[in-house]
């Protein structure tokens, strides 16, 4: 008896130590969580490669320019439409003039304080041609365009756009509309859509998660139970990935963060809801609830594991890509993925057995009832085509189907999601421009169409291109002949102050170098100024091969030539590394082989569905190529998940009563949490549509619908007909000897 006792006394401080570091952890890791937008990159040229042509221009551009800079586009028109009379030309010029005065909000006493103190130049403004508007720019130092200031640590470059648009009230008593756009006007909006992650994403996600635990549970405990462990397996997920960002071990944006969020919500969720089910399935037949417990994770363990281990090797996989931004996903969400399974295995059994023998009550009002040890297959009944499971009945209405027809069903499945499949091709990865990136009216987007509106000859960021001093004429010759290209003007030792113009003086030559900008009619944050780029690309290195080509388009270009270079390498790569842990998990090469692809035809699916979806409905411009690549790294992992679950089971199933009435009774016993789980995961995803950007809505979309794909259809149907019409030989080249009678 004081043994028993002693050993419920250790048992109780180890409850209350596992406790108390998960708390400790929520403490810490909740303050880092909401620091991760300080060390986010949002920039795409930090993401290329080192061999990217783009950043060998940049290297080189350099050194032709005293300071590079981001600049900031202030657009102006009067309210009316009309010309802009002198008074509204003055009053431009007026503000242009104090822009350099105007304070950076929350500076600190050792930090720069006004506008003034991270500009390369003064500012400027001018009137267009028509004279219906102004320009006014404003040249961002780039050596301190992400360095962070204040207080919340705001970068130098939305600093300086919120002062701008602070001031903005001062063009409206003239009786003008302003806009603040450019490259730096566009970063500064995507850092606001990107603002949504850490309160407006997760507040959405935790509510819609909430709602459906209720209505699966029909608990008023269990629900907050599971929500906890998923914010302290986020909160764990942060701190880790803080400290990693903060010392450039790898590079956070804002896509990353979200999608970290929704990742580690979805997966600690799923992996909860798996625990909890295996526990209350244990609570019938076993008295102590420690116990049922104990025998609930170890039964647990495997397939939760399996199934981590597989979306962690996975997502791995994204450390082969030329992106850094792709290639920093990949740990970034192992993380989230490790913390998920580390809380569902740790924390939540702890919070399960806290109240002892009364920790039935967690389950309230529907109590689960200990009945006495469970008899060897005590309720299962029917023949190999046939089950009937106490407690599942409409899963074991779905079970019995699927046996009764179970070639009928694969292949009519199977058909299904061939023909959604052959839908593919209308979706359009090629990339897109950054006006097209919002889903939403922004200042910089609308900013962006008055620019194009007035004025022929200006872009922000020029495309730079570094030649040999001996091919200058020959290279700007060939530039100027590219169709969509306004003007092409060698880099010289006199100042302009005014764009598109060409400065009088002598051609500046570094190294045997000289540097051109040359102008493009499209915007350069758009996708026609990439596709300008791309032929002033062959028609310059037709003339020699030492021309390099940079600038925003030409670092857009190279992020879309690596995107759709990492869709080719890394999609074969993680069905490689999938593929392998299933043949190690299931003990069977044929079993891994029918996983896989159930999974990749569920994949392509969903791609097909999506691009209907995309093309016809939503009347989205396109998508970038990094949207299949992630949509496939997740579905084929996370979609993989299901069927492990499923499979695993069917393994311990088989092993007593035989394939065919193994897959049946997994598939009723299964079926109710693996669905729950899967509205679950679609729900958090579907969540990111809530920040109001192409990608991740298109993301969200993709994998959403993906995932209920592959609850309802490709585990529920697919893959158990498959597994019921080929029995036995499912494990080969393993065998199960069938259950001697």
């Amino acid at each position: 008896m004081l043994s028993e006792s002693r050993r419920g006394i250790f048992r109780g401080l180890i409850i209350l130590a596992v406790l108390g570091a998960w708390l400790a952890v929520g403490a810490v890791g909740g303050q880092a969580q909401g620091k991760l937008g300080s060390v986010q990159t949002n920039d795409a040229s930090a993401f290329l490669p080192e061999s990217a042509e783009s950043t060998q221009a940049a290297d080189e551009a350099s050194a032709f320019v005293d300071s590079d800079s981001l600049p900031a586009l202030v657009a102006v028109e009067a309210q009316d439409g009309g010309t802009l009379d002198e008074s509204q030309i003055g009053a431009v010029q007026a503000w242009t003039a104090a822009i350099a005065d105007l304070p950076l909000e929350g500076a600190l006493d050792d930090e720069p304080t006004t506008v003034g103190d991270v500009l390369t130049t003064d500012s400027v403004a001018f009137p267009s041609e028509d004279g219906e508007a102004m320009l006014a720019i404003v040249s961002i130092d780039a050596a301190q365009a992400d360095t962070s200031i204040g207080a919340d640590e705001t970068s130098v470059t939305d600093a300086v756009v919120a002062a701008l648009r602070d001031a903005q009230p001062e063009l409206s008593d003239a009786g003008l509309d302003s806009w603040v756009t450019g490259p730096a006007g566009f970063v500064a909006d995507l850092v606001t859509a990107f603002g949504g992650i850490d309160t407006v994403l997760l507040l959405v996600a935790l509510i819609a998660v909430l709602v459906i635990l209720a209505v699966v549970y029909r608990s008023p405990i269990l629900p907050f139970m599971v929500i906890l462990t998923a914010v302290l397996a986020l909160s764990l997920a942060g701190l880790v990935v803080y400290q990693l960002a903060a010392n450039d071990v790898l590079v956070l944006n804002g896509q990353s963060q979200g999608i970290l969020s929704i990742l580690v919500v979805g997966a600690a969720v799923d992996y909860s809801l798996l625990v909890v089910a295996r526990y209350r399935e244990e609570l019938v037949h076993t008295r102590s609830t420690f116990d049922a417990l104990r025998q609930a994770v170890r039964a647990s363990i495997e397939p939760i594991a399996a199934s981590a281990g597989t979306v962690i090797a996975g997502l791995l996989c994204l450390l082969f890509s030329d992106l850094a931004s792709n290639r920093s996903l990949g740990p970034v969400a192992a993380i989230g993925i490790a913390a998920a399974f580390i809380a569902a295995l740790t924390f939540l059994p702890a919070l399960l057995v806290i109240g002892g023998q009364k920790s039935r009550g967690i389950f309230w009002p529907s109590r689960p009832k200990y009945v006495g040890p469970a008899e060897p297959d005590e309720d299962v009944s029917g023949d190999e085509n046939t089950v009937s499971v106490e407690g599942h009945g409409v899963w074991s209405r779905v079970a019995t189907f699927v046996g009764r027809h179970a070639r009928p069903v694969w292949i009519t499945t199977a058909a299904v999601l061939v023909g959604l499949s052959a839908f593919i091709p209308m979706l359009d990865a090629t990339g897109t421009g950054d006006d097209e990136v919002f889903l939403t009216q922004v200042d910089s987007v609308d900013g962006q169409d008055v620019i194009e509106d007035h004025f022929d000859s200006v872009s922000a960021q020029p495309a730079t291109v570094i030649a040999p001093a001996a091919d200058l004429d020959a290279v700007v010759a060939a530039a100027e002949e590219t169709d969509g290209v306004e003007s092409a003007v060698p880099v010289t030792d006199a100042e302009s102050t005014t764009p598109g113009q060409a400065d009088e003086g002598e051609v500046v030559v570094v190294d045997d170098r000289v540097r051109i900008d040359v102008t493009t009619t499209a915007s350069s944050d758009s996708q026609e100024a990439v596709e300008t780029v791309e032929v002033l690309r062959e028609n310059v290195h037709a003339v020699s091969d030492d021309v390099l080509v940079g600038g925003a388009a030409a670092e857009r270009l190279d992020t879309q030539i690596a995107g759709q270079r990492d869709l080719t390498v890394i999609v074969p790569i993680v069905l490689l590394v999938v593929l392998g842990i299933l043949m190690l998990l299931l003990r069977s090469v044929l079993a891994a082989v029918l996983l896989i692809a159930a999974n990749v035809l569920s994949f392509g699916a969903a791609l097909g569905f999506s691009a209907v979806i995309f093309d016809k409905v939503f009347e989205f411009p396109g998508a970038d190529p990094s949207v299949p690549l992630f949509a496939f790294c997740f579905l084929v992992a996370l979609g993989v998940d299901y069927s492990i679950f499923l499979m695993t089971r069917v393994r311990e199933e088989s092993i007593k009563i035989g394939t065919r009435a193994g897959v049946l009774r997994a598939l009723a016993v299964t079926g109710s949490v693996i669905t729950s789980a899967g509205v679950v995961l679609a729900a958090t995803f579907a969540a990111l549509g809530v920040i109001p950007l192409l990608f991740l809505a298109q993301l969200a979309f993709i994998v959403s619908f993906g995932v209920l794909l592959d609850t309802l259809v490709v585990r529920s149907l697919l893959v158990p007909a498959l597994v019921h019409d080929i029995g036995d030989r499912t494990w080969w080249p393993s065998k199960l000897s069938r259950p001697t009678k």
